[in-house]
């Protein structure tokens, strides 16, 4: 399945993506403009260009594989459904983050195959970190100037001995996550934008990320593949089911908790924070 990435397709990925990365930093630093779409959610000029970029990237390297970008026009569920490969991409994951200039936005490249994210980028330019992750090969980071290295997820320590490490939404909370965080052992929380929570699980610096608020699928995919990749898993806070892409019209998530493992502790303050 995940042959369709190769060595060399992935590697063109990568740079496809840190050149998108540096368009949108040319604007970052500089003013720029931000629009309203309909969702009342923010649009700025380098959500555009890393749109305009990465589709460029896509359709030169793969042009057989249907692209689903949050920016590209709506795509009916009818004609999704028959996509059984396809790009989603989200150009600039945390525009809010981006507005603020904290540094904390991606950019998102998703491959899903029968609605599993099977490989992901996700590139966080300010940071120059870049994460990846693909079924059957692993999970690496990037950072400036370095070569890939192996990420994994950590094994869940004794909450007596070390605190849980639990990563939260800087933007997005919500009474779930508040109630969520009641019912756990000793823990320790830190807030952060984007998909960059998710990364943080896969490279083993924190063991839960509850997303108890909205998301879309654009949002997860790409930082899913890293994380499953790594060795953790992405689940429906409310079957523990993993997290699955084009099932239906909408394309919003439902609740999710992202983990290294499973554990009863953790499952109950969840069970009882819904």
């Amino acid at each position: 399945m995940t042959d369709f990435v190769t060595d060399e397709v992935r590697s063109r990925l990568i740079e496809g993506v840190h050149a998108a990365g540096r368009e949108v930093i040319s604007i970052y630093e500089r003013d720029f403009n931000i629009e309203t779409k309909d969702d009342r959610s923010p649009l700025t000029e380098a959500d555009m260009a890393s749109h305009h970029a990465l589709v460029e990237l896509l359709e030169s390297l793969t042009p057989e594989v249907p692209i689903l970008s949050e920016e590209s026009a709506e795509i009916p569920y009818a004609k999704r459904t028959a996509w059984q490969r396809y790009w989603l991409i989200d150009p600039l994951d945390g525009t809010k983050e981006f507005i603020k200039k904290n540094g904390e936005f991606t950019l998102n490249v998703a491959l899903i195959e029968a609605g599993v994210p099977v490989f992901g980028i996700v590139h966080a330019p300010v940071l120059e970190a870049t994460w990846v992750g693909q079924q059957g090969q692993g999970a690496w980071k990037k950072e400036s100037g370095g070569a890939l290295q192996p990420i994994q997820v950590r094994r869940l320590p004794d909450p007596e001995q070390e605190a849980w490490q639990v990563v939260g939404s800087r933007s997005h909370g919500s009474k779930e996550f508040e109630a969520f965080r009641a019912g756990l052992p000793a823990h320790e929380c830190v807030s952060m934008g984007s998909s960059l929570k998710l990364c943080l699980v896969a490279e083993g610096k924190a063991d839960l990320y509850p997303r108890l608020a909205p998301t879309s699928e654009w949002d997860t995919a790409a930082a899913q593949a890293v994380v499953t990749a790594a060795g953790g898993q992405v689940l429906n806070a409310h079957t523990l089911e993993p997290l699955r892409c084009n099932q239906q019209e909408s394309v919003l998530n439902p609740f999710f908790i992202v983990c290294g493992q499973r554990d009863e502790r953790w499952e109950s303050a969840l069970k009882a924070s819904l």
